[in-house]
């Protein structure tokens, strides 16, 4: 009998494609200090006034993407937990921070297993950042505090300079590569540069210079566009791309505060303006295909680059339950050592 149970951790979606739902799981989302890090009292005005529009628009993306089986990262989601399963001789169970399953969920499914006294949090984010890693590791805490579980929390930290899952990801590109292509963009989410800066020990090295993410400093720890820079020069390096072939640019933006540079939608035009024509698109701050993937880049990111005059823009898809991404998973799952 195992004495460690894994929790995946990825972030969620709605129940459904209604207004409601999407509204609930938005507030839910957005009220979060780690996601809009203002006052609560300003917090509270912001996401109010955003709820009063966003839901309907959210809740007609949603609606264009769903699958049959429900929401596409959930549903991916589960398919890695029950591929995870099959290789592991302990208890994987499946967490998302907003919305279902949740967080205490998981960790008590977890908890009432006989034996377990380590759970293995593996938050599904190649890069840190607070917004995801960090709120997902608070909200476990809560979990256990509030229920007094007798429970080790033993978190797998981002995983953006680990070989193996490098390798996997490059592999799943690939073919895609193999079609031909003009230009290979690798779309990261966004983030409000002060989060950056929150999240800089320093408090000196983050976006100070044009070349931060390229000079050594102990700010890399939990700089999330470090990370992504590391994980673009790895790929293009793997892939055996020229520096014209590979490009990096961040989506999703929120709000008029400014974000980390360079826009996607900005590259995307100055791509086409450049003559591209054939675009691939990977998006590497995901592991599982989800509404920022699938509608933002495969729908609307499409239509743009065509009518700026590209002739076909192609999603690579994420690693989703890649039978060689599940056996990186499950190394980890074994090979993590208990923590003391």
């Amino acid at each position: 009998m195992s004495e460690r149970g894994v929790l995946l951790v990825n972030l969620g979606s709605p129940k459904s494609t209604q207004v409601a739902d999407v509204r609930r799981y938005l507030n839910q989302f957005l009220m979060d200090p780690y996601v809009v890090d203002l006052p609560w009292p300003a917090r509270r005005l912001l996401v109010s006034l955003i709820l009063l529009t966003r839901p309907k628009a959210s809740a007609h993306a949603y609606a264009s993407i769903w699958w049959e089986d429900g929401s596409p990262l959930l549903v991916i989601s589960r398919r890695v937990q029950q591929a995870l399963q099959q290789q592991l001789d302990m208890p994987v169970e499946l967490a998302m921070r907003y919305g279902e399953p949740s967080i205490e969920q998981g960790l008590l499914a977890l908890a009432a297993r006989p034996g377990i006294r380590e759970v293995l949090f593996m938050p599904q984010y190649p890069q840190h950042a607070d917004s995801t890693i960090t709120t997902s590791v608070h909200e476990a805490q809560r979990v256990i505090k509030q229920h007094g579980l007798d429970i080790r929390l033993n978190v797998v930290p981002a995983f953006y300079d680990r070989p193996d899952y490098l390798a996997a990801l490059a592999d799943s590109m690939r073919p895609y590569l193999a079609q031909g292509f003009d230009h290979l963009l690798l779309s990261y989410h966004g983030l409000p540069e002060r989060h950056l800066r929150k999240a800089d020990p320093t408090g000196a090295h983050c976006l100070a210079s044009g070349d931060c993410c390229e000079r050594a400093s102990a700010a890399h720890a939990t700089c999330y566009r470090a990370h992504c820079s590391y994980v673009s020069r790895e790929l293009a390096a793997r892939l055996e791309l020229a520096p014209e072939q590979c490009s990096m640019a961040f989506q999703s933006r929120l709000g008029r505060d400014k974000w980390i540079e360079p826009y996607t939608e900005n590259r995307i035009d100055e791509l086409a303006a450049q003559g591209v024509k054939r675009l691939l698109v990977a998006c590497p701050a995901f592991v599982a295909d989800c509404i920022e993937t699938l509608e933002e880049i495969g729908d609307r990111a499409r239509e743009q680059f065509v009518a700026a005059g590209g002739e076909e823009l192609v999603l690579i898809p994420c690693l989703n339950d890649d039978p060689q991404w599940v056996k990186v998973l499950a190394d980890w799952a074994r090979n993590t050592p208990v923590q003391a």
